[in-house]
């Protein structure tokens, strides 16, 4: 029998600001006036250290018509303009996520989210796993991605272990069981999810924080889409799956703060991630430990 799952609850020091910007996406609306108001909203921002946008803000998440000729790719202008607004602000900016393709036209393309540190630095990417539509949509335009992806975030005042995600992936709670054993203390959630099915939402980000013990920043889109109307509800959940902030459908920015030290010793006092039967799961091929989601 293989030993249980033991995770490294020091990773997560200190406290945290948090900030998630609800977008309202107006698919009239040409490229740089959405830039620029994404410029403004963060610039807006005060005391944040970590600043979320939502999924696919630039292209629109239901726009698939559109993806291949506003697709960009990680040396583009739109990404060094993000780069340069972490930098001034002085804040960890996870940009959301932008479709991805190569300078060939012909490229695959990927629903990728882009994580820049304080100084404007690329810290990390993720290329979303799940691809949401069944046999349209991401399954039909879009490459998957294979690689969970699990990154320090460091600052002045906090350490904490941070996994990557994008909307559908909250469905799939393997996913998230892997970033945890992989020390995730924090997960961030960028979406584009539909309002028809916002409660699936909200529930989800909840279960996701409970289960895993872990902070959870879901950061939603709003305003309509290709006529589908998007969910909103951003929010910002703690350990016990508590909401600690909450957006509605409007254009808005919530904001936190993540005491890590509580959250540590949460996981001390009430270890329930070290009572995981790995050796049970690895034999049925479903260990969250060094598997593909």
């Amino acid at each position: 029998m293989s030993s249980m799952v033991r995770r490294d609850v020091s990773t997560a020091a200190g406290q945290l600001n948090v900030a998630a910007v609800q977008i309202e996406f107006d698919d009239t609306e040409s490229l740089e006036a959405r830039i620029l108001r994404v410029e403004r909203l963060v610039s807006g921002i005060t005391g944040a250290d970590l600043v979320v946008l939502p999924e696919l803000w630039l292209h629109g998440g239901f726009s698939y018509d559109s993806w291949r000729r506003s697709a960009i790719s990680l040396e583009s202008d739109v990404l060094a303009r993000m780069s340069e607004l972490a930098r001034i602000r002085k804040v960890w900016l996870h940009a959301g996520s932008f479709m991805e393709t190569l300078a060939d036209a012909d490229s695959d393309m990927w629903n990728t989210s882009i994580l820049f540190d304080n100084s404007g630095n690329l810290e990390a990417t993720y290329k979303k796993i799940h691809r949401f539509g069944f046999s349209d949509g991401e399954p039909k335009l879009i490459t998957a991605g294979s690689n969970p992806v699990v990154v320090p975030v460091r600052t002045d005042s906090a350490t904490v272990r941070t996994g990557l995600s994008t909307c559908y992936d909250l469905r799939f709670p393997e996913l998230y069981r892997h970033m945890s054993a992989d020390g995730a203390a924090l997960n961030l959630v960028p979406a584009c999810w539909p309002l028809a099915r916002v409660e699936h939402w909200k529930t989800l980000g909840r279960a996701r924080a409970i289960e895993n013990q872990a902070f959870v920043v879901q950061c939603n889109m709003t305003g309509s889409d290709q006529q589908e109307e998007l969910g909103g509800h951003s929010q910002i959940v703690d350990a016990n799956g508590t909401v600690l902030a909450r957006a509605g459908r409007e254009e808005t920015v919530i904001q936190a703060q993540l005491d890590l030290d509580i959250l540590a010793e949460m996981r001390r006092s009430f270890p329930v991630l070290q009572d995981q039967r790995e050796d049970i799961w690895s034999m049925q091929g479903l260990s969250g430990k060094g598997a593909c989601c």
